[in-house]
C-alpha cells in the first residue's frame, strides 16, 4: 500500500531532509586521497545522534534471516553499485569514485539520498559517468507531478543514459520512503509496459535513484549480503534524492550538496 503524506508530516520530513543534506555535504569535503571509510561513518553517526536524529540504515535488514546492515551511511567505491557498509573501514585511493548513501530518522520519518564523488583527480570518462547520471536522476525528478505516472521517471532516466552510452541497472529500483527506509511504490530506472501502472498523488514521498553502468546493466551480490556490484566489473555510479508531492508541485526533500 503506498502511502501519503500529510502537509505536517512533509514539514517533518523536510527538515530532516535538510539536514540529511549538510551532513551529506560534509561528508563530502571529506572525501580524499587516503581516507578512510570508518572516518566517514563515525562522523555521519555522530552529527546525525547530535542533529536529533538516527541513522535509519544501521540496524537495517529487509527480511528476519538478513543480517542486520552495520553503518550509517553506504560506501561503494569504483564498480561496487551501492550498499558497501563503510565497516569494515577501507581507504580509498586518487583516482577512485565513491557513492556515498546516507539516510536518517528524524521526528520518526525517515529520508535518503546519494550522490558519487571522485577521489582525487578521476579519469575524464569517469567524470562524464558521474555527471550523467546526476543529470539523468534531475531529468527523472522533473517528470515528477500530481497525475502523472510513475513509469515516466524510469522513461527519462533510461533515455538520459542511453543518449550517453550508458546501461541502466534494471536489479534495483527507487522507491517510497516515510514511514519506513522502503516503501511501495517501486521506481525503476527504465521502462517495461508489463509494469503495473501507478499514477502519482500528492502526498508521496519518493526517493529517486539511478544508478548508471559503464559496460553492462548486470549486477551480482557479495558474501556479505549487503554489496552489490557491477557483473563485469566496470564502474557504477548513483545519485538518489528525496522528494514529495505537494499541493505546489514537486519538491526536493534532501537536496544535492553545493559540493557535488
Amino acid at each position: 500500500m503506498i502511502t501519503l503524506y500529510s502537509p505536517e508530516q512533509i514539514d517533518a520530513i523536510r527538515e530532516g531532509g535538510a539536514i540529511l543534506s549538510r551532513i551529506l555535504e560534509e561528508l563530502v569535503d571529506m572525501v580524499k586521497p587516503g581516507v578512510n571509510t570508518a572516518d566517514l561513518e563515525a562522523h555521519s553517526t555522530r552529527r546525525m545522534h547530535e542533529a536529533g536524529g538516527e541513522p535509519s540504515f544501521k540496524g537495517y535488514r529487509s527480511d528476519p534471516s538478513q543480517t542486520p546492515y552495520n553503518s550509517s551511511v553506504c560506501t561503494s567505491i569504483n564498480d561496487e553499485v551501492v550498499h558497501a557498509p563503510a565497516i569494515p573501514g577501507r581507504v580509498v585511493k586518487e583516482g577512485d569514485i565513491l557513492k556515498l548513501d546516507i539516510g536518517l530518522r528524524y521526528k520518526t520519518f525517515c529520508t535518503d539520498m546519494a550522490v558519487t564523488v571522485p577521489v582525487g583527480k578521476a579519469d575524464k570518462e569517469l567524470l562524464n559517468l558521474i555527471a550523467v547520471t546526476k543529470d539523468s536522476m534531475l531529468i527523472g525528478i522533473s517528470k515528477i507531478r500530481a497525475g502523472g505516472w510513475i513509469s515516466d521517471i524510469g522513461k527519462a532516466v533510461d533515455k538520459r543514459a542511453r543518449r550517453a552510452g550508458y546501461a541502466t541497472v534494471k536489479d534495483l529500483t527507487g522507491h517510497g520512503v516515510g514511514n519506513k527506509v522502503h516503501e511501495e511504490p517501486c521506481i525503476p530506472n527504465y521502462f517495461d509496459d508489463g509494469m503495473e501502472p501507478v499514477r502519482m498523488k500528492e502526498g508521496m514521498v519518493l526517493a529517486v535513484e539511478p544508478m548508471l553502468n559503464i559496460g553492462e546493466e548486470d549486477v551480482v551480490g557479495h558474501r556479505d549480503g549487503w554489496t552489490i556490484s557491477t557483473e563485469d566489473k566496470t564502474y557504477s555510479a548513483h545519485f538518489e534524492v528525496t522528494v514529495a508531492i505537494t499541493d505546489k508541485g514537486m519538491e526536493i526533500m534532501t537536496p544535492v550538496p553545493k559540493n557535488v
